[in-house]
């Protein structure tokens, strides 16, 4: 006799209220300082999340390092020429949306929006955060309001570089005592192969190495992979961003 599974989740209907806000951070468009090359956000780090927390019934606010106009890294667009990105048929329908242009074209600057607003945040990686993120004392600081407030506060890929120094209110780095996740120096270095020269300045997973009091891990290149400790949520890449967001969700749908 065979077997019944049911599978059954919550899907959110057209019309119906919105269940709360969440708020998405990105980096502004910059240069390389490592490759002159222009840099900004990743777009599936941004689109695959988003379906997510609009599936679930979550309002979405996207804010910037600067504000204004958002550009995604070449690379990660579907219809770039190097097709390295051409199976991202969930960033290649969000960019059909007029709405989702609209967002892109006009944000505000993170210091322009109120923690208290919002029910979790989520920082999107791309190349642009090594530059814009690290040493951001602003968006430290927002980002330990949320931790602190005990929402869910989570970040992907190179995001995630924010949280090398990112301390909270008792002068303690945030990750003491935490496990998570980043982009893996094999993927780094996979990376670099592919495209021939160094990208980065430094590797996230080596300089989380240099500290003592956390626990950074990493799955398989460009497996999806995400943790949660606490109410802080990493993800390790762009192909991690969905199953970092549900993680949100579901700690939300806990609370």
């Amino acid at each position: 006799m065979n077997q019944v599974q049911e599978k059954q989740s919550y899907v959110h209907f057209h019309g119906a209220p919105a269940k709360g806000k969440i708020l998405m951070v990105a980096s502004s468009p910059a240069v390389s300082k490592q490759t002159g090359w222009p840099i900004g956000f990743w777009a599936a780090e941004l689109t695959h999340p988003l379906r997510v927390f609009q599936e679930a019934g979550y309002e979405v606010e996207l804010v910037s390092t600067e504000g204004g106009k958002l550009e995604m890294d070449g690379y990660s667009n579907p219809t770039d020429p190097s097709g390295y990105s051409a199976h991202d048929v969930i960033s290649l329908g969000y960019l059909q949306k007029p709405e989702f242009n609209t967002m892109l074209e006009n944000t505000k600057k993170l210091t322009e929006v109120n923690p208290s607003d919002f029910a979790a945040i989520f920082l999107v990686g791309g190349q642009g955060p090594m530059f814009t993120f690290r040493g951001n004392k602003d968006l430290e600081k927002l980002f330990v309001a949320f931790y602190e407030a005990g929402k869910p506060s989570a970040a992907v890929c190179h995001s995630t570089t924010l949280l090398l120094e990112a301390k909270k209110s008792n002068g303690e780095l945030l990750i003491n005592g935490n496990t998570w996740t980043g982009l893996a120096d094999a993927e780094e270095e996979l990376v670099d192969q592919a495209v021939g020269m160094k990208l980065q300045p430094y590797r996230i997973e080596d300089e989380a190495k240099k500290i003592s009091d956390t626990h950074f891990k990493v799955a398989p290149p460009f497996a999806s992979y995400a943790i949660k400790d606490g109410n802080l949520i990493t993800g390790q890449q762009q192909n991690s961003g969905a199953a970092a967001a549900e993680m949100v969700v579901e700690m939300l749908n806990d609370s």
